[in-house]
């Protein structure tokens, strides 16, 4: 049976700051690199033959911590922007809380958990998945259907559009769908159908 893997880069430092990143490219922590080579641990039995990131240092640098974890370092790895985490525009770099006090606390909820609001210059969790989904249908369904097992290492957005996109989820239930960075998700592929 074909797998997918998917995963969440390991905590950033702005994750541990508590401020908006999104295009932004900010490294992981130590615990980051911690949380990355667990998930190592958790795919160490798993074969994979081709991973995907975004050009983001977070995710290449978990995959890289990955890929040595469980041996293999010299697969092929495609880097592409498409799989971005979804731009925070005028947000990136503010914290969290002090943002909900400049702009209201609904406000920036609505930034955040809506499906086609987007924050001022940024995109909303809808145009992230306009660029996701059609690059998974181009370039990383080819490779499943071609019986290779994918490993995907993106975003907390990136991948929440993709799991909508997969398991045929409403606007509501995905934004209701937390990511925990660093836990692999697995996914199998038969004949273009997914199963969890």
């Amino acid at each position: 049976m074909v797998k997918l893997f998917l995963v969440r880069h390991g905590q950033s430092q702005w994750n541990l700051e508590n401020c908006f990143t999104g295009w932004q490219n900010i490294d992981i922590t130590a615990l980051g690199q911690q949380e990355a080579r667990q998930a190592g641990k958790a795919l160490t039995n798993e074969s994979i033959d081709i991973a995907f990131t975004s050009t983001l240092i977070r995710a290449q640098h978990t995959l890289q911590i990955i890929l040595d974890e469980i041996g293999k370092p010299n697969i092929p790895i495609v880097v592409d922007a498409a799989l971005n985490e979804r731009s925070y525009g005028n947000l990136e770099g503010l914290n969290k809380d002090e943002t909900a006090e400049k702009y209201g606390a609904e406000q920036v909820h609505i930034w955040r958990r809506s499906f086609d609001v987007a924050p001022p210059g940024g995109e909303s969790l809808k145009d992230t998945y306009d660029r996701v989904i059609p690059y998974f249908e181009n370039f990383i369904q080819p490779e499943l259907d071609a019986g290779k097992n994918v490993l995907m290492v993106a975003h907390g957005n990136s991948l929440r559009a993709l799991i909508m996109y997969l398991e045929h989820l409403t606007p509501a239930q995905i934004l209701e769908r937390e990511i925990a960075t660093g836990d692999p998700i697995t996914y199998q592929w038969d004949h273009n159908k997914i199963i969890r």
